[in-house]
């Protein structure tokens, strides 16, 4: 495991994963019907220019703005635009990642805007479900496969898809780093077990239907082939002595 950190640095990824918790919590009375995701960015700036730190995300690979926006059937890596306005009914997954001193932490929530429908609102809640839920097996000596046989678990009983076309990683002083974590069941994972010092994203893509994605022509945005809804939720994680910690929310 490459990204596996002493206790002093868990000191640093919980100061970053706090400003990331706090970001979204400054950003949230904001996203409603009538912003646009051009907006939001723009709000993500400031608060995090306030807290001396910047997004991981601006430049990476030439990805133009400072998080991604993902509407409805998006399932990842949208980029926010002025033309992107959040009307009622939509669900939008936003996903920060941000570096202070040289650390990185990754977390994405999802909001409803207005009068979402049931459906959707299911969606949503299986998929946080998921995320705490395998969020909840972490711990020394659990082999990384856990992880998406527990999501899994959660995810299959709805007939509901996992996106097997994007991970979560490894993280800390990198943004993306080994290994990968896969949100299915693969027995390659079995031999790879968690240690103390760990530190990765669980970060679940859950689509109504299909799991396959199509890119949009501006080579980032992910979307569902069959224009399902897809939501998506994500903490970065440390393995402690006798468990995990959640760096990307409060912990006092």
């Amino acid at each position: 495991l490459s990204s596996v950190y002493a206790p002093k640095d868990f000191k640093r990824l919980r100061v970053i994963g706090d400003i990331v918790a706090s970001c979204f919590d400054y950003i949230t009375p904001f996203i409603k019907e009538g912003i646009s995701t051009e907006e939001i960015d723009n709000l993500v700036v400031d608060f995090l220019k306030s807290k001396g730190a910047v997004s991981s995300d601006y430049g990476y690979m030439g990805f133009p703005k400072h998080i991604c926006t993902s509407i409805n059937d998006v399932i990842v890596h949208g980029i926010p635009s002025k033309d992107d306005i959040l009307k009622d009914g939509d669900i939008v997954n936003v996903d920060l990642t941000a570096n202070f001193k040289g650390f990185h932490g990754d977390a994405s929530r999802m909001f409803l805007i207005g009068n979402v429908s049931k459906e959707a609102k299911k969606l949503v809640q299986v998929c946080k479900d998921a995320l705490n839920t395998a969020i909840s097996i972490c711990k020394p000596g659990v082999p990384l496969s856990e992880i998406g046989k527990t999501i899994e678990e959660v995810v299959n009983p709805f007939g509901y898809s996992i996106s097997r076309d994007f991970v979560g990683h490894g993280i800390g002083k990198v943004m993306h780093d080994d290994p990968q974590i896969y949100h299915f069941y693969d027995k390659k994972w079995d031999k790879v077990k968690m240690v103390p010092g760990f530190v990765f994203t669980i970060e679940p893509m859950i689509n109504a239907g299909s799991r396959e994605c199509k890119i949009d022509k501006d080579g980032w945005t992910a979307r569902t082939v069959d224009g399902s809804l897809s939501a998506q939720w994500e903490h970065t994680l440390g393995i402690t002595e006798d468990g995990v910690e959640i760096f990307t929310e409060h912990n006092y």
